[in-house]
This record gives C-alpha cells, sequence and structure tokens, in this order.
C-alpha cells in the first residue's frame, strides 16, 4: 500500500511544528514548504525544519508575491501586511506543488481565532476557497472546529486524532512541544517586514512615488530614508548598512561618503537632480564623524564619476521634515 504523503506551510513556529508532528503521528510523509520574498525568508523555517528531519522546499515567489501586493484583493492590515490574500496565494502555490510532487493533501499550522483578522473562521474559509484547492486543505491543530476535509473522509487521516485548539493562547502548543521533545522553537511575533510599522510606512512611499522596483524595496530595508520630490536618499546607520547598500548600488546610482571622517554611505537611486545630491552631501556631512556646523569634504561618484564639493551639516528640522 503505498503511503500517504503531504505538504505542509511550514514558517518554523512552534505552530507549524506540531502540525508538523500531529501529522506524522499518522504515519504520514511530511515535506514542508516556505517561500523566499524580500519581505520575509526561509531562514527560520530551514532551522526548525532541520531540528524536527523534515524535507523543505522554498521557492522563491517574488513575481507573483509583488503583483498581490499592489491590489491585494482584500485590502491590508494595521500595516502593509495582506494576509488572507498572502495566505491565499500561498495556499495556492503550494497546491501546485502538491500536484507536481504527488503529494496527496495540504497542511498549515493555523489555529482557529488565533489571529482574529485572517485566522477567524470566514477567513479561513476565504483563503481555502480562493487557493482553488480547499478541499484538500487540512488544519490539523483545530480541525476538530472546521468542517470535515477529502484526505479526513476519505481515511486517509484519522479525524479523531487531530486537534481542537483555538484562540491566542499557547499553552496547549507548549505541552504538545514538551510531550515531542521540542525544547527550541521561536517567538511567534516577527518574520515578516509587511507588519512593522516602520519598514511598511517606506514601502507605502515607494508604492505611492509610482516605484515597485525589488532592489529599492530590497534598499528599505537599510539606513535612514529620506524623500526629495521624486527621489530617494539613503543614509546608512552603520557599517552593516553601508556595506548592504553598496551590494544592492547600480549602475547611475549616486554614492556619496565623506572624504576625511567615518560615516554613512549615501545613496540616491536613479542619480538624482543637482538640488537631489546637494541635499544628500548635506546629510552626508550631518551624520558623518566630521565637527558639527562646519562644512565638510563630500565625495559623490556616479557611474565612476567623481566630485569632490563642500557641504554644510543639514540642519536637523530640515532632516525630519524629509524622513520617511
Amino acid at each position: 500500500m503505498r503511503k500517504v504523503k503531504a505538504l505542509g506551510l511550514f514558517s518554523g513556529g512552534l505552530d507549524s511544528i506540531i502540525s508538523v508532528k500531529v501529522v506524522q503521528e499518522q504515519g504520514i510523509e511530511v515535506t514542508g514548504v516556505t517561500y523566499v520574498t524580500p519581505f520575509f525568508g526561509p531562514e527560520k523555517a530551514r532551522a526548525a525544519a532541520e531540528q524536527i528531519g523534515i524535507p523543505l522546499l522554498a521557492p522563491d515567489i517574488t513575481e507573483e508575491h509583488l503583483a498581490m501586493l499592489l491590489n491585494p484583493r482584500y485590502g491590508y492590515g494595521k500595516n502593509m501586511n495582506p494576509c488572507i490574500d498572502c495566505h491565499t496565494l500561498m495556499l495556492s502555490r503550494a497546491g501546485r506543488i502538491m500536484k507536481e510532487t504527488g503529494a496527496d493533501f495540504l497542511f498549515t499550522g493555523e489555529v482557529l481565532g488565533q489571529r482574529p483578522m485572517s485566522q477567524n473562521r470566514h477567513s479561513l474559509h476565504i483563503v481555502a476557497k480562493n487557493s482553488g484547492y480547499e478541499e484538500f486543505i487540512v488544519r490539523p491543530l483545530s480541525a476538530l472546529l472546521l468542517p470535515e476535509t477529502k484526505p479526513e473522509k476519505e481515511g486517509m487521516l484519522d479525524r479523531h486524532k487531530l486537534l481542537d485548539i483555538s484562540g491566542r493562547g499557547r499553552k496547549r502548543q507548549m505541552e504538545l512541544a514538551a510531550r515531542y521533545g521540542i525544547s527550541t522553537y521561536s517567538n511567534p511575533a516577527g518574520g515578516c517586514l509587511l507588519t512593522d510599522p516602520g519598514f511598511s510606512r517606506k514601502l507605502r512611499d515607494l508604492f505611492e512615488s509610482g516605484s515597485s522596483d525589488i532592489r529599492e524595496i530590497k534598499l528599505l530595508k537599510y539606513g535612514r530614508h529620506f524623500r526629495s520630490g521624486t527621489f530617494k536618499i539613503i543614509a546608512g546607520r552603520n557599517r552593516d548598512d553601508n556595506m548592504a547598500i553598496k551590494d544592492l548600488a547600480s549602475s547611475g546610482d549616486a554614492l556619496i561618503n565623506a572624504c576625511d571622517y567615518p560615516g554613512p554611505l549615501v545613496i540616491v537611486p536613479g542619480g538624482g537632480d543637482r538640488e537631489t545630491l546637494e541635499l544628500a552631501a548635506s546629510i552626508c556631512a550631518r551624520y558623518c564623524d566630521g565637527p558639527q556646523g562646519e562644512a565638510v569634504r563630500i565625495k559623490i561618484t556616479i557611474e565612476g564619476r567623481e566630485e569632490i564639493l563642500s557641504a554644510f551639516p543639514a540642519a536637523q528640522a530640515a532632516l525630519e521634515a524629509l524622513l520617511v
């Protein structure tokens, strides 16, 4: 008799780990799937998958995720997080992988009522229905509180061995973790930059400027961001920011740094006009280690051409008005 196979959406958090264990207890072969976008990555999921010994797929869905993000059918949450549309996309993509790999059904670590907007009964139904794979989707942690699914009806899963967890508490999951011998797991919060207010503010500003360029989205993760008309100025906060900005720079960008003092690497994507470059130079002067209130020498490099100019540090009030 062929062994039943399941594909589980796997974030690496406690709920997704427990859902794997609940399914595995029924003798089912489990593969996890996580996703790569500029807003979240596979690192936590990979570490957890290695810990519990399951194979993990991590396809890059940046293109289709960005298309969804620009126009989510069900809108955004508190920040720029379109959770219902995002979960729908993830399950839709997982459904295609299920067909390609010969898996029998999908499952997730979602818990009914854990998140009031995206994991209430109606939202779970909408996500499953719109994914195109509703009959194949099992939520093992809350299955007894939800309608019976095709894998349960066909005997792939024993419904009586599934769970009835609901709400925002984690007591039962932690008890199960102890029973399964799982001592290390991540906190439930974090992981997706779209739920971060600061990142969301910068992303909204980028979209409103008319850009959805992947490189510019990646730059949102680093430094202080200033908006000058149609141009963006980004100043690194530390060495790591400076290195990331340098790695993401491309031909035509303006790169700006102080000649004589340590300080930020400043970038103007696309080069900017003269007014913007002079503003960027004054921002660089403001955050470098040069004497405040005095002009410092600033180097501007565009496509290998260098220019040295003298710039006074920008006034704090002016910077606050431009800060994204």
